[in-house]
């Protein structure tokens, strides 16, 4: 690994921790840098969800007391998410990495799109619906899969499955999300560690770096110009989403 390499995988995760905190969608950076240093794609995959892992516990200690008024709720899903994100796992080391490379070019994009997305989520959340508990857990483990088989945007899709199955104030959408993230990462990671191919020397570069973008991006939140931001993540997303498809394709 070149000293360029550790700058842009410190960079990667400072400001992918960061994004995050404030907006989701932050495994989109750190993942492309990734592969960048040389790190094949599931490779890439299961070292970003590695060493983002961090950030969604700091995510835990910012949202502070909200926690506890979701964490009944969480325990009901937590069976659902840790399934769920097992089943996830158990496709991904499973899949050829040829198939995968095929793949993840479309779940790049499909995130990068969802981010773009997410402020008119985050409205349909916030009209007036019933709670739909069945669909609740439903929606919880199909977004356990996901995160499981790939990390990219996981906060993103569970803040709009879970606020759509659920008749809750924005705030605890969000509380809930954050705690099914923290137990799906955690399954990811226990599976990755045992069994899949981790880079262990990129993750003791990016882990702290992230956990040190999250605590800033959550003191930066209320200052940050989050739709420009948004843009950012999503353009970037989209470039990277066609770069690995003409890798793939070539």
């Amino acid at each position: 690994m070149t000293a360029a390499d550790i700058v842009l995988l410190c960079g990667a995760g400072l400001v992918g921790g960061m994004v995050n905190s404030i907006a989701g969608g932050g495994s989109l950076l750190l993942f492309p840098a990734l592969v960048a240093t040389g790190l094949g794609p599931v490779a890439a995959n299961v070292t970003n969800s590695v060493a983002l892992w961090p950030g969604y516990v700091g995510t835990l200690f910012g949202l502070g007391s909200l926690v506890n008024t979701q964490a009944r709720r969480a325990r009901g899903l937590a069976l659902t998410a840790c399934v769920g994100a097992a089943i996830g796992c158990a496709v991904l080391l499973s899949t050829p990495t040829r198939a995968f490379n095929v793949v993840v070019p479309f779940l790049v994009i499909g995130a990068s799109l969802l981010v773009a997305a997410q402020p008119a989520i985050a409205r349909r959340i916030g009209t007036e619906h019933e709670s739909h508990p069945r669909a609740l857990v439903v929606a919880v483990g199909i977004g356990a899969v996901y995160g499981g088989y790939f990390g990219g945007g996981l906060g993103v899709i569970l803040l709009a499955v879970i606020g759509l199955a659920l008749a809750v104030p924005l705030r605890e959408t969000n509380a809930l999300k954050s705690i099914v993230s923290l137990i799906v990462g955690t399954v990811s990671l226990v599976a990755f560690a045992i069994f899949g191919p981790v880079h262990w020397t990129e993750v003791a570069i990016t882990a702290p770096t992230a956990l040190i973008g999250g605590v800033l991006g959550g003191r930066l939140a209320a200052s940050v110009n989050e739709r420009a931001l948004r843009i950012a993540i999503v353009v970037f997303g989209l470039g990277v989403g066609a770069w690995l498809a003409v890798r793939a394709f070539r």
